[in-house]
């Protein structure tokens, strides 16, 4: 089995096929996460029939406001959808001719490619093309009545903000390193021909490869910064340790889940212990799902830990084993949801 169908086949729910549509489907252009923000906000309207004039609305709005951050939405030419939201960025047509070319031309194969994922459909779909427009399934609607619901527009976003940030920076993919910024909570590009811009909040951008759930524990967790259960950035191996081990780079992508206070710094909370094995494996599973997943972490934690899965599986074998000797003591705590991921 391979990692995206492991995601999704692990406690299998309708919020883990929408991730793996928006995680893991191939791009040559970011029309899927504009197509992907448009459903939540029509769903969330309570309306399951939509015309593509009406579709056309916020799915244009939200290629709009990402021009305006990156000029670049696609691995080649622009289209006319996004030729036509640059013109209307610039002033030179009305929202009405945005809509109209939108919906004549802006959902020529994004209709038909979103459900694919890895050459296969999802198994839920969440809508059904109509002759005129689209209708939305129930799976569309109970994305609505989960307790994943709040952070999936916010996953998609911090999906797309990566995904473009490797089109606009002209820098080789390969040559990308995406650092954490621990005090603003933000990921960044290094090097960064500009000065050091956040390109994605943390945990926007590895909420969904955790399925919405503590690390530790599988409890439910909040990426909602007003939160009162808002979760922490947690480093598996402790930070404390990149002064004992300065050539590992503790402070990378590979070593960053999000857990929630409890567990991590609670009355039996983790703290600076080191996890016990069996979270290693859990680490090493969900920092595949990451490389299978194309935007620049899967190169940076490539570059961090190894360019082959046994390299990787290696790299924190003895890594685990160096925190182990220096610090000695393990955490360990009990699970309060099935395993997720």
């Amino acid at each position: 089995m391979g990692e995206i169908e492991a995601f999704q086949e692990a406690h299998p729910s309708t919020p883990s096929y929408w991730r793996s549509i928006v995680l893991f489907g191939k791009n040559t252009a970011t029309y899927k996460f504009a197509l992907a923000e448009s459903l939540l906000d029509v769903a969330a309207q309570g309306r399951d029939t939509i015309s593509l004039p009406e579709l056309a609305v916020p799915y244009a709005r939200h290629m709009c406001e990402h021009l305006e951050r990156r000029p670049r939405q696609a691995t080649g030419n622009a289209g006319a959808f996004i030729t036509s939201c640059v013109e209307y960025n610039s002033g030179a047509i009305d929202q009405g001719a945005l809509v109209d070319r939108t919906a004549r031309a802006g959902f020529r194969y994004v209709l038909d490619a979103f459900h694919k994922v890895n050459g296969h459909d999802v198994p839920d779909r969440f809508f059904e093309k109509t002759a005129s427009g689209i209708v939305l399934t129930d799976e569309t609607f109970r994305l609505l009545e989960s307790p994943q619901a709040p952070a999936l527009a916010l996953e998609t976003e911090a999906r797309w903000d990566l995904v473009e940030t490797a089109w606009n920076v002209g820098i080789p993919t390969s040559a990308l390193a995406i650092e954490y910024d621990s005090l603003g909570g933000d990921f960044y590009v290094e090097p960064s021909p500009v000065r050091r811009t956040p390109i994605a909040k943390t945990r926007d951008a590895l909420n969904g490869y955790q399925k919405g759930k503590c690390f530790y524990c599988f409890d439910d967790i909040s990426i909602d910064p007003g939160s009162e259960d808002l979760c922490d950035v947690d480093h598996f191996f402790p930070f404390a340790l990149g002064q004992y081990m300065p050539d590992v780079p503790i402070n990378g992508v590979w070593n960053l889940v999000l857990a929630n206070k409890r567990c991590n710094r609670g009355e039996n909370g983790k703290f600076d212990r080191i996890p016990t094995l069996e979270y290693l494996e859990r680490l090493s599973r969900r920092n595949e799902f990451l490389i299978s997943s194309h935007h620049p972490l899967r190169e940076t934690i490539m570059r961090q830990t190894g360019f082959t899965p046994q390299d990787r599986r290696r790299f924190l074998q003895r890594t685990y084993t160096r925190a182990r000797d220096l610090i000695g003591y393990q955490w360990k705590t009990k699970a309060v949801g099935p395993e997720a991921f």
